[in-house]
């Protein structure tokens, strides 16, 4: 598989793109939002959570700094969700925000090989960012809806094969690196997740922190999302539960088969206790480990 391998390219057209502009943008983000927004340069980036005042995930973001705005990336299927959550505070702020996911387009270069493919996209009318939807090395490129095709023609010629979904899928679970709406979820608190690059604890006040800090303090939560390795090839569903000592130990969130492994690759919830690397669980009458 040339994600695991070399450099496949992903189309991320579907993925929603939300430009925010206004004199008080990186103020008012950084006040939103779970990361340090308010220090981002110019080409730099940052992940992180929108949390309820009772510091629940409601979406996670990738905000990109320019010159005079900053890109919002996110999941398709919170297109419609972020931007209520954004402008919920507004008041007398100067934030603007525009959804341009339909007039524009946008590829990713995974891989261990995707830098040599960066040079090929490095041209005016394409803007390349740091990302990485599986967490492989890699980057993503944007440009207008109606260069998509002279993008692709860019990346295969450089050499970066096509990847599907599905393929992303794999490496992704494989990596560990969770996905809102599947592995994080409404429910879900950030140290839960164990994604705390997208958490600032030096930042002043936003929305959710007081209990984003409290978790710190007391230094606890209830369930850690973690890797696992389960002894069969066949992917067991959303919820199944991970048993160990005779007792309920948490469930699983996802699951593919990893022919990196020739086991099934899966991300799930487990009681504190349970989260070692190594630790022995079960899993629909199969062993599973924490790796």
């Amino acid at each position: 598989m040339a994600l695991r391998q070399a450099a496949a390219w992903l189309d991320l057209s579907a993925r929603a793109r939300l430009v925010v502009r206004g004199r008080d943008r990186a103020r008012y983000l950084h006040n939103v939002t779970s990361n340090d927004v308010k220090n981002l340069t110019l080409g730099s980036s940052c992940y992180a959570f929108l949390l309820t005042p009772q510091g629940r995930i409601q979406a996670d973001l990738e905000l990109f700094c320019f010159a005079d705005h900053f890109l919002i990336d996110t999941e398709p299927d919170l297109r419609e969700k972020v931007p209520p959550l954004i402008l919920k505070y507004k008041v007398g702020d100067q934030v603007e925000l525009e959804d341009v996911t339909s007039q524009t387009a946008a590829v990713g270069v995974e891989g261990p090989k995707a830098d040599q493919i960066r040079p090929a996209v490095s041209v005016p009318g394409f803007t390349v960012l740091d990302a990485s939807l599986t967490g492989q090395p890699g980057f993503r490129v944007s440009c207008s809806a109606d260069r998509f095709s002279e993008l692709v023609r860019l990346v295969e010629a450089a050499g970066a094969a096509a990847a599907t979904a599905e393929d992303a899928r794999t490496v992704r679970i494989e990596n560990g690196k969770p996905r809102y709406g599947e592995d994080i979820r409404e429910t879900s608190l950030p140290q839960e997740t164990q994604q705390m690059h997208a958490v600032s604890f030096d930042k002043g006040c936003y929305v959710g922190q007081e209990i984003v800090e409290r978790i710190r303090s007391l230094g606890h939560v209830n369930r850690l999302l973690v890797r696992l390795e389960v002894e069969t090839a066949v992917p067991l569903a959303a919820g199944t539960k991970l048993n160990a000592d005779g007792q309920q130990a948490g469930e699983i969130t996802s699951s593919v088969f990893s022919p990196q492994s020739g086991r099934l690759a899966a991300l799930g919830y487990v009681r504190p206790a349970y989260a070692a690397t190594g630790t022995a669980l079960e899993a629909g009458g199969l062993r599973t480990l924490v790796v």
